[in-house]
Protein backbone atom coordinates (compact mmCIF):
# COMPACT_ATOMS: atom_id res chain seq x y z
CA UNK A 1 0.00 0.00 0.00
CA UNK A 2 1.23 3.70 -0.94
CA UNK A 3 2.13 5.50 2.41
CA UNK A 4 0.06 8.80 2.88
CA UNK A 5 1.97 12.62 3.57
CA UNK A 6 0.74 14.31 6.35
CA UNK A 7 -1.19 16.32 4.49
CA UNK A 8 -3.45 13.73 2.53
CA UNK A 9 -6.07 14.54 3.89
CA UNK A 10 -5.69 18.02 2.70
CA UNK A 11 -5.25 17.21 -1.04
CA UNK A 12 -8.77 14.30 -0.81
CA UNK A 13 -10.74 17.77 0.80
CA UNK A 14 -9.74 19.91 -2.23
CA UNK A 15 -10.27 17.25 -4.91
CA UNK A 16 -7.03 16.61 -5.39
CA UNK A 17 -6.40 13.78 -8.70
CA UNK A 18 -4.04 11.37 -6.86
CA UNK A 19 -1.27 8.94 -8.24
CA UNK A 20 1.06 6.56 -6.88
CA UNK A 21 4.48 7.76 -6.94
CA UNK A 22 7.89 6.22 -5.52
CA UNK A 23 5.79 4.69 -2.95
CA UNK A 24 3.64 7.18 -1.79
CA UNK A 25 -0.03 8.59 -3.05
CA UNK A 26 0.44 12.27 -4.38
CA UNK A 27 -1.44 14.78 -6.06
CA UNK A 28 -0.71 14.99 -9.64
CA UNK A 29 -2.71 18.25 -9.70
CA UNK A 30 -5.68 19.90 -8.67
CA UNK A 31 -7.02 22.93 -11.50
CA UNK A 32 -4.47 21.27 -14.22
CA UNK A 33 -1.02 21.17 -14.72
CA UNK A 34 -1.10 23.91 -17.11
CA UNK A 35 -3.15 26.21 -14.65
CA UNK A 36 -0.68 25.01 -11.62
CA UNK A 37 2.60 25.57 -13.84
CA UNK A 38 1.12 29.13 -14.93
CA UNK A 39 0.37 29.93 -11.20
CA UNK A 40 4.11 29.66 -10.50
CA UNK A 41 5.33 31.47 -13.04
CA UNK A 42 3.34 34.55 -12.38
CA UNK A 43 2.15 34.12 -8.73
CA UNK A 44 3.00 31.42 -6.44
CA UNK A 45 2.31 27.58 -6.01
CA UNK A 46 1.67 25.80 -2.80
CA UNK A 47 3.37 21.86 -3.07
CA UNK A 48 3.46 18.99 -0.92
CA UNK A 49 7.10 17.63 -0.61
CA UNK A 50 6.84 15.50 2.31
CA UNK A 51 7.63 12.16 0.40
CA UNK A 52 11.27 13.79 0.69
CA UNK A 53 14.00 11.72 2.84
CA UNK A 54 15.74 13.50 5.63
CA UNK A 55 18.81 11.70 6.99
CA UNK A 56 21.23 13.44 9.65
CA UNK A 57 25.08 13.10 10.01
CA UNK A 58 25.95 14.51 12.96
CA UNK A 59 29.73 14.33 15.15
CA UNK A 60 33.23 14.49 15.30
CA UNK A 61 33.78 13.11 11.82
CA UNK A 62 30.78 14.63 10.22
CA UNK A 63 32.35 16.89 7.81
CA UNK A 64 34.69 14.42 6.68
CA UNK A 65 32.48 11.66 6.20
CA UNK A 66 29.99 14.06 4.12
CA UNK A 67 32.91 14.63 2.24
CA UNK A 68 33.78 11.24 1.53
CA UNK A 69 30.29 10.90 -0.12
CA UNK A 70 29.70 13.84 -2.39
CA UNK A 71 30.58 15.43 -4.98
CA UNK A 72 30.70 18.98 -4.07
CA UNK A 73 32.64 20.83 -1.16
CA UNK A 74 31.17 20.52 1.93
CA UNK A 75 34.01 22.57 3.80
CA UNK A 76 32.74 25.37 2.01
CA UNK A 77 29.25 25.42 4.16
CA UNK A 78 28.80 27.31 6.91
CA UNK A 79 25.74 26.65 9.19
CA UNK A 80 23.02 28.05 7.82
CA UNK A 81 24.00 27.70 4.06
CA UNK A 82 22.89 24.55 1.14
CA UNK A 83 24.53 22.85 -1.13
CA UNK A 84 23.61 21.01 -4.10
CA UNK A 85 25.34 18.11 -4.37
CA UNK A 86 25.64 13.86 -5.62
CA UNK A 87 26.18 11.09 -3.28
CA UNK A 88 28.59 9.23 -5.85
CA UNK A 89 29.05 5.36 -6.32
CA UNK A 90 32.37 4.34 -6.36
CA UNK A 91 32.33 4.81 -11.07
CA UNK A 92 31.27 8.39 -10.74
CA UNK A 93 27.66 8.25 -11.05
CA UNK A 94 24.66 9.04 -8.83
CA UNK A 95 23.75 6.86 -5.78
CA UNK A 96 21.42 10.14 -5.79
CA UNK A 97 21.07 14.21 -6.07
CA UNK A 98 21.20 15.59 -2.36
CA UNK A 99 20.50 19.34 -0.87
CA UNK A 100 23.62 19.54 1.72
CA UNK A 101 22.36 21.72 4.93
CA UNK A 102 24.74 22.99 7.53
CA UNK A 103 22.74 22.68 10.82
CA UNK A 104 26.22 23.08 12.84
CA UNK A 105 29.91 22.42 12.77
CA UNK A 106 29.40 19.37 12.99
CA UNK A 107 25.91 18.80 12.27
CA UNK A 108 24.25 18.15 8.57
CA UNK A 109 21.39 17.40 7.16
CA UNK A 110 20.88 15.79 3.50
CA UNK A 111 17.62 15.88 1.65
CA UNK A 112 17.46 12.98 -0.78
CA UNK A 113 14.37 12.02 -3.56
CA UNK A 114 11.40 9.74 -1.83
CA UNK A 115 12.04 7.17 -4.09
CA UNK A 116 15.68 6.59 -3.01
CA UNK A 117 15.16 7.46 0.54
CA UNK A 118 15.77 3.85 2.33
CA UNK A 119 18.54 3.09 -0.31
CA UNK A 120 20.48 6.06 0.57
CA UNK A 121 19.99 6.10 3.81
CA UNK A 122 21.48 2.12 3.81
CA UNK A 123 24.31 3.35 1.31
CA UNK A 124 24.98 6.55 3.70
CA UNK A 125 24.80 4.07 6.98
CA UNK A 126 27.13 1.60 5.58
CA UNK A 127 29.91 4.01 4.97
CA UNK A 128 29.32 5.57 8.54
CA UNK A 129 30.94 2.17 9.92
CA UNK A 130 33.99 2.70 11.86
CA UNK A 131 33.68 6.49 12.14
CA UNK A 132 33.18 8.57 14.20
CA UNK A 133 29.20 9.94 12.94
CA UNK A 134 26.15 9.15 13.58
CA UNK A 135 23.48 8.86 10.90
CA UNK A 136 19.56 8.99 11.20
CA UNK A 137 16.74 8.90 8.90
CA UNK A 138 14.53 11.44 10.57
CA UNK A 139 11.76 11.42 7.45
CA UNK A 140 8.84 10.86 9.79
CA UNK A 141 9.00 13.35 12.20
CA UNK A 142 9.08 16.00 9.34
CA UNK A 143 6.82 17.26 6.73
CA UNK A 144 7.84 19.52 4.16
CA UNK A 145 5.96 22.38 1.81
CA UNK A 146 7.60 24.34 -1.13
CA UNK A 147 5.97 27.97 -1.85
CA UNK A 148 7.56 28.73 -5.13
CA UNK A 149 6.75 32.13 -7.12
CA UNK A 150 7.49 35.72 -7.77
CA UNK A 151 4.82 35.85 -4.67
CA UNK A 152 5.72 33.68 -2.87
CA UNK A 153 7.80 36.12 0.08
CA UNK A 154 4.65 37.95 -0.09
CA UNK A 155 2.58 34.80 1.26
CA UNK A 156 5.05 33.72 3.98
CA UNK A 157 6.55 36.72 5.21
CA UNK A 158 3.17 37.40 7.71
CA UNK A 159 3.19 33.41 8.97
CA UNK A 160 7.17 33.60 10.05
CA UNK A 161 7.60 35.56 13.50
CA UNK A 162 11.37 35.90 12.30
CA UNK A 163 12.17 38.38 9.48
CA UNK A 164 12.84 36.07 6.55
CA UNK A 165 13.37 39.21 3.83
CA UNK A 166 17.49 39.05 3.62
CA UNK A 167 17.44 35.23 3.64
CA UNK A 168 19.34 34.59 0.18
CA UNK A 169 19.48 31.80 -2.07
CA UNK A 170 20.79 28.55 -1.05
CA UNK A 171 20.29 29.99 2.85
CA UNK A 172 18.27 28.81 5.82
CA UNK A 173 17.12 29.53 9.41
CA UNK A 174 15.30 28.09 12.21
CA UNK A 175 11.81 29.72 12.48
CA UNK A 176 8.41 29.27 13.90
CA UNK A 177 6.03 28.98 10.91
CA UNK A 178 2.69 29.67 12.05
CA UNK A 179 3.84 28.98 15.42
CA UNK A 180 5.71 25.66 14.66
CA UNK A 181 9.30 25.09 14.89
CA UNK A 182 10.44 24.93 11.26
CA UNK A 183 13.26 25.17 9.18
CA UNK A 184 13.20 27.70 6.33
CA UNK A 185 15.13 27.44 3.25
CA UNK A 186 15.51 29.67 0.26
CA UNK A 187 15.30 26.97 -1.94
CA UNK A 188 13.04 25.01 -4.70
CA UNK A 189 12.68 22.96 -7.24
CA UNK A 190 10.40 25.50 -10.06
CA UNK A 191 13.32 28.03 -11.16
CA UNK A 192 11.36 30.48 -9.23
CA UNK A 193 12.06 32.06 -6.21
CA UNK A 194 11.12 30.15 -3.32
CA UNK A 195 10.83 28.75 -0.17
CA UNK A 196 10.85 25.07 1.24
CA UNK A 197 9.55 24.77 4.99
CA UNK A 198 10.64 21.63 6.89
CA UNK A 199 8.00 21.49 9.92
CA UNK A 200 6.66 18.97 12.05
CA UNK A 201 4.75 16.49 10.52
CA UNK A 202 1.72 17.02 12.52
CA UNK A 203 1.61 21.42 12.00
CA UNK A 204 1.53 20.27 8.32
CA UNK A 205 -1.98 20.81 7.65
CA UNK A 206 -2.64 24.03 10.04
CA UNK A 207 0.74 25.60 7.64
CA UNK A 208 -0.51 24.45 4.36
CA UNK A 209 -3.98 25.71 5.43
CA UNK A 210 -2.57 29.31 6.87
CA UNK A 211 -0.60 29.56 3.89
CA UNK A 212 -3.40 29.25 1.37
CA UNK A 213 -5.37 31.64 3.63
CA UNK A 214 -2.84 34.27 3.02
CA UNK A 215 -2.11 33.51 -0.72
CA UNK A 216 -5.80 33.63 -1.84
CA UNK A 217 -5.73 37.59 -2.80
CA UNK A 218 -1.77 36.60 -4.41
CA UNK A 219 -3.26 34.27 -6.90
CA UNK A 220 -1.47 31.29 -4.77
CA UNK A 221 -2.47 27.87 -6.05
CA UNK A 222 -2.10 24.38 -4.69
CA UNK A 223 0.37 22.47 -7.04
CA UNK A 224 0.93 18.92 -7.90
CA UNK A 225 3.79 16.95 -9.44
CA UNK A 226 2.21 17.75 -13.01
CA UNK A 227 3.28 20.84 -12.76
CA UNK A 228 6.51 19.88 -10.42
CA UNK A 229 7.76 18.29 -13.06
CA UNK A 230 6.91 21.07 -16.52
CA UNK A 231 8.69 23.48 -13.98
CA UNK A 232 11.61 21.73 -13.19
CA UNK A 233 12.21 20.49 -16.47
CA UNK A 234 12.00 24.39 -17.66
CA UNK A 235 14.43 25.31 -15.45
CA UNK A 236 16.53 22.18 -16.47
CA UNK A 237 16.85 20.72 -12.92
CA UNK A 238 17.53 16.78 -13.32
CA UNK A 239 14.76 14.47 -12.11
CA UNK A 240 16.52 10.48 -10.80
CA UNK A 241 15.61 8.16 -12.57
CA UNK A 242 15.04 9.94 -15.79
CA UNK A 243 17.75 12.56 -16.42
CA UNK A 244 20.54 10.85 -13.68
CA UNK A 245 21.31 7.44 -12.50
CA UNK A 246 23.48 5.03 -11.72
CA UNK A 247 24.87 4.46 -14.93
CA UNK A 248 25.62 8.59 -15.47
CA UNK A 249 28.30 10.18 -14.26
CA UNK A 250 27.88 13.71 -12.81
CA UNK A 251 30.29 15.34 -16.03
CA UNK A 252 28.00 13.01 -18.31
CA UNK A 253 24.90 14.78 -16.70
CA UNK A 254 26.25 18.68 -16.93
CA UNK A 255 26.70 19.05 -13.46
CA UNK A 256 30.30 19.53 -13.27
CA UNK A 257 29.59 22.48 -11.08
CA UNK A 258 29.24 20.29 -8.22
CA UNK A 259 31.95 18.45 -8.60
CA UNK A 260 35.10 20.05 -6.94
CA UNK A 261 37.69 16.97 -7.51
CA UNK A 262 40.04 19.30 -5.80
CA UNK A 263 38.52 19.04 -2.28
CA UNK A 264 40.29 15.54 -1.77
CA UNK A 265 39.42 12.08 -2.06
CA UNK A 266 35.57 11.13 -2.20
CA UNK A 267 33.93 7.78 -4.13
CA UNK A 268 34.16 8.12 -7.91
CA UNK A 269 36.67 10.77 -7.63
CA UNK A 270 39.13 9.05 -9.26
CA UNK A 271 36.33 8.06 -12.52
CA UNK A 272 35.88 11.48 -12.46
CA UNK A 273 39.35 12.95 -12.88
CA UNK A 274 40.34 10.70 -15.44
CA UNK A 275 36.92 11.67 -17.40
CA UNK A 276 37.42 15.25 -16.92
CA UNK A 277 41.04 15.12 -18.25
CA UNK A 278 39.72 13.06 -21.18
CA UNK A 279 36.95 14.47 -21.92
CA UNK A 280 33.17 12.46 -21.69
CA UNK A 281 31.99 11.31 -24.54
CA UNK A 282 28.56 11.92 -23.79
CA UNK A 283 25.97 14.46 -22.43
CA UNK A 284 22.74 15.64 -20.99
CA UNK A 285 21.78 18.71 -23.28
CA UNK A 286 18.35 20.46 -24.12
CA UNK A 287 16.41 20.53 -27.27
CA UNK A 288 13.70 21.37 -28.85
CA UNK A 289 10.96 20.04 -30.92
CA UNK A 290 9.57 22.78 -33.53
CA UNK A 291 6.20 20.50 -34.37
CA UNK A 292 3.32 19.67 -32.47
CA UNK A 293 4.82 16.47 -31.31
CA UNK A 294 5.79 15.92 -27.71
CA UNK A 295 9.39 13.79 -27.18
CA UNK A 296 8.88 11.68 -23.92
CA UNK A 297 11.31 9.69 -21.56
CA UNK A 298 12.88 6.65 -23.21
CA UNK A 299 12.34 7.81 -26.65
CA UNK A 300 15.50 7.46 -28.82
CA UNK A 301 17.25 9.91 -30.56
CA UNK A 302 18.47 9.84 -33.77
CA UNK A 303 21.43 10.88 -36.45
CA UNK A 304 21.63 10.32 -40.06
CA UNK A 305 18.80 7.40 -39.07
CA UNK A 306 21.03 5.50 -36.40
CA UNK A 307 20.34 5.48 -32.94
CA UNK A 308 22.52 8.03 -30.96
CA UNK A 309 21.22 8.77 -27.74
CA UNK A 310 18.27 8.23 -25.43
CA UNK A 311 15.74 11.40 -24.39
CA UNK A 312 15.73 11.56 -20.50
CA UNK A 313 12.76 14.03 -20.07
CA UNK A 314 10.16 15.31 -22.76
CA UNK A 315 7.39 17.67 -22.48
CA UNK A 316 5.46 20.45 -23.72
CA UNK A 317 6.46 23.29 -21.88
CA UNK A 318 3.64 25.61 -20.91
CA UNK A 319 5.16 28.97 -20.05
CA UNK A 320 7.66 28.99 -22.70
CA UNK A 321 4.92 27.41 -25.75
CA UNK A 322 7.02 25.19 -26.90
CA UNK A 323 7.98 21.22 -26.45
CA UNK A 324 11.25 20.97 -24.84
CA UNK A 325 13.18 17.66 -24.00
CA UNK A 326 16.98 16.40 -22.48
CA UNK A 327 18.77 13.57 -24.33
CA UNK A 328 21.96 12.19 -24.11
CA UNK A 329 23.72 13.13 -26.99
CA UNK A 330 26.95 12.03 -27.88
CA UNK A 331 30.47 14.13 -28.90
CA UNK A 332 30.02 16.37 -31.16
CA UNK A 333 26.10 17.09 -31.25
CA UNK A 334 26.43 19.31 -27.96
CA UNK A 335 26.37 22.53 -29.74
CA UNK A 336 23.57 25.16 -29.98
CA UNK A 337 21.73 24.57 -33.17
CA UNK A 338 22.56 20.85 -33.83
CA UNK A 339 19.95 19.20 -35.73
CA UNK A 340 19.24 15.63 -35.10
CA UNK A 341 15.71 13.61 -34.73
CA UNK A 342 13.29 12.07 -32.42
CA UNK A 343 11.67 8.44 -32.74
CA UNK A 344 7.99 9.94 -31.59
CA UNK A 345 5.22 7.07 -32.73
CA UNK A 346 7.35 5.21 -35.34
CA UNK A 347 8.23 8.74 -36.95
CA UNK A 348 12.01 10.91 -36.85
CA UNK A 349 10.46 14.41 -35.71
CA UNK A 350 12.84 17.32 -36.52
CA UNK A 351 14.73 18.32 -33.35
CA UNK A 352 17.20 21.10 -32.66
CA UNK A 353 20.09 21.35 -29.60
CA UNK A 354 19.13 24.55 -27.49
CA UNK A 355 21.05 26.26 -25.05
CA UNK A 356 20.14 25.41 -21.28
CA UNK A 357 18.33 25.97 -18.84
CA UNK A 358 15.27 26.61 -21.26
CA UNK A 359 13.62 29.22 -18.80
CA UNK A 360 15.77 31.46 -16.53
CA UNK A 361 13.65 34.05 -14.26
CA UNK A 362 14.29 37.77 -14.27
CA UNK A 363 15.78 38.30 -11.00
Amino acid sequence: MARRTPLHAVHIAAGARMVEFAGWEMPVQYSGVIAEHMAVRQAAGIFDVSHMGEIVARGPEALAFVQSLTSNDAAKLVPGRIQYSALTTPAGTFVDDVLVYCLGESDYLLVVNAGNAAKDFAWIREHAAGRDVVVEDVSPQWAQIALQGPRALEILRPKVREPIDGLRYYSFMMAEVDGASSIVSRTGYTGEDGFEVYCPADAAPAIWNALLREGERHGLKPAGLGARDTLRLEAKMALYGNDIDDTTTVLEADLGWIVQLEKGEFLGRDVLLRQRDAGIERKLVGFQVPGRSVARHGYPALSDGRRVGTVTSGSFAPFLQKNIGLAYLPRGMWEPGTPFAVEIRGRAEPAVVVPTPFYKRQR
